[in-house]
């Protein structure tokens, strides 16, 4: 498999510092964000080191963008937009649509064939509720990809943190129950997974067993860490929001066995790219601390992968 990393991390720097950064810690490819410009609407998003409108409208900007990761020896792994096109409000999720359709577009004018994101939730809306949104909304998502032969890579996040995303969360591809479900009605070899195994964590989901079910479906896969407070969860309970008992943490300090994890991948075959995602608050206070929380996580993820 290929060893890369999420690029939101690094929020506030170029593409091309963006770049340096990638190549000098040797990581063969990038999992580039792609958000519209400027429009930050939370956490690790809004981050935009392709401005994928422009890779449409601009042959030379294009061009650069492949010239600039040839260079230096870099794949771009996927363009990377993760709105909510499932949203309650339709002005927003008409927008989220719009734009991930651009990032589609791009993704197959910059040779990349890979774009990840999520499918997105009503938050307000039942499980079932959903899934016939699902089917109205993103066949036509799908095919627009097919047409134009890029993939699309759902990542398993629930996007249920706290109040902002209760009860439902924003996403709702996020159990192998579901899966079966979309699958059946998105029948697709441009439509899969980009695995994340802590999004299970807090679930209490084997994150192990379902690789070998959809193993023809993961198209991508992240590198990123839960730990459980076991403590706060016997205080708050599992029906908390999840902040209140979990965070997200660097590979290695939480508590998902990567051994176990990167085993099962070698068991199915898997040989596409592998992106360590930096989503720590630890590590969040200056620039040098979030260059350090990828050199951990490199370092602790050479272990398993090189």
């Amino acid at each position: 498999m290929k060893f890369g990393l999420v690029s939101a991390i690094l929020d506030g720097w170029t593409m091309e510092e963006m770049l340096d950064v990638v190549s000098g810690m040797g990581f063969d490819c990038v999992e580039v964000a792609c958000w519209p410009q400027g429009k930050a609407e939370r956490r690790y998003a809004g981050v935009s080191h392709i401005d994928v409108a422009r890779v449409l409208e601009d042959d030379e900007y294009a061009r650069y963008v492949l010239s600039s990761f040839a260079a230096k020896n870099v794949e771009i792994s996927s363009l990377a937009f993760y709105p909510n096109t499932m949203d309650g409000d339709l002005e927003k999720r008409n927008a989220n649509i719009a734009h991930l359709k651009t990032v589609i577009a791009a993704s197959a004018k910059l040779g990349v064939n890979m774009v990840t994101t999520f499918v997105g939730r009503d938050q307000t809306k039942t499980v079932e509720e959903n899934i016939e949104l699902f089917r109205e909304i993103w066949p036509d998502i799908i095919a627009f990809a097919a047409e134009r032969n890029v993939k699309i890579g759902i990542e398993n996040c629930p996007m249920l943190f706290g109040r902002d995303q209760w009860p439902g969360g924003q996403n709702l591809m996020t159990t192998p129950a579901i899966w079966r479900k979309l699958f059946a009605i998105a029948d697709s070899p441009y439509f899969g997974l980009n695995y994340d195994p802590s999004h299970f964590i807090w679930q209490r989901i084997d994150y192990i067993k379902p690789l070998y079910e959809f193993k023809d479906k993961i198209f991508h896969v992240h590198f990123k860490d839960i730990k459980i407070f076991e403590d706060k969860l016997n205080d708050y309970g599992i029906m908390a929001y999840p902040l209140d008992y979990m965070s997200p943490k660097l590979p290695g300090y939480g508590d998902v066995n990567w051994g176990k994890y990167v085993s099962a991948l070698t068991d199915i075959g898997f040989d596409g790219c592998a992106c360590i995602e930096v989503e720590d608050k630890a590590f969040e206070s200056c620039k040098e601390k979030i260059l350090d929380s990828i050199r951990i996580s490199k370092r602790y993820m050479e272990q398993f992968v090189i």
